[in-house]
């Protein structure tokens, strides 16, 4: 099978981490944030119910958000950059699409050559000494469904495929994508059992025998 558009989640597909959670760590409340995480992430909770939940108990400032991002790239999963260069110089489209923190993950996408434009994720908001002031509420990707949103506006008439590792991930099937779970870092039953393919390993590079 060969698609046109790949498009890719972040966390816990791209990188190893949950950026959400590392930032909640780092203020002491990283066990009630991954739990709420894993409900969203397992289709327990819709996302609107945890996402500024989240961010108002952490309220990031700009250098947390600095320090999570250099975590993106240190902590990313075995194969990403092969198989970022090698879509790329196939003349491949390649997105993210994440329910992240847009600032935390544009400089992961631009170690591995991607443009701003095909970085879909959450703005957040900092005041004039970097303070986190608030986050996009009218982003789509802060609510259940977002990502079909997000395809639906890519995908046009090319074949598209979506990689990535929750339920929010499932919804690009909505809009007519082919999803491919990826377990290799968290193995989630639902995405397990409702993704047109599904792998455990945990290189991400199996990906180039199922989209090219």
């Amino acid at each position: 099978m060969s698609f046109d558009v790949i498009c890719f989640d972040c966390d816990s597909t791209l990188s190893k981490i949950e950026g959400i959670d590392e930032l909640a760590r780092c203020v002491g409340v990283g066990e009630e944030m991954s739990k709420l995480t894993d409900a969203a992430m397992n289709g327990e909770l819709p996302l609107e119910a945890v996402y500024e939940r989240r961010l108002s108990i952490i309220r990031p400032d700009q250098k947390s958000i600095d320090w999570v991002a250099d975590l993106y790239i240190a902590e990313i999963v075995d194969g990403v950059k092969e198989v970022f260069s090698t879509l790329l110089a196939q003349g491949k489209t390649v997105h993210i699409i994440s329910g992240g923190l847009r600032q935390a993950i544009l400089p992961l996408a631009q170690h591995l050559g991607l443009p701003e434009s095909h970085v879909h994720a959450v703005d957040i908001y900092f005041d004039e000494t970097g303070d986190y002031q608030g986050f996009d509420q009218d982003s789509p990707l802060a609510k259940t469904g977002g990502k079909s949103v997000v395809v639906s506006g890519l995908k046009s008439d090319a074949s598209l495929v979506m990689i990535g590792d929750g339920k929010t991930d499932l919804e690009a099937k909505q809009a007519g994508a082919y999803v491919i779970g990826f377990g290799g870092v968290v193995d989630r039953a639902i995405v397990r059992e409702s993704a047109d393919f599904y792998s455990t390993e945990a290189s991400l590079h199996f990906v180039l025998d199922h989209v090219l």
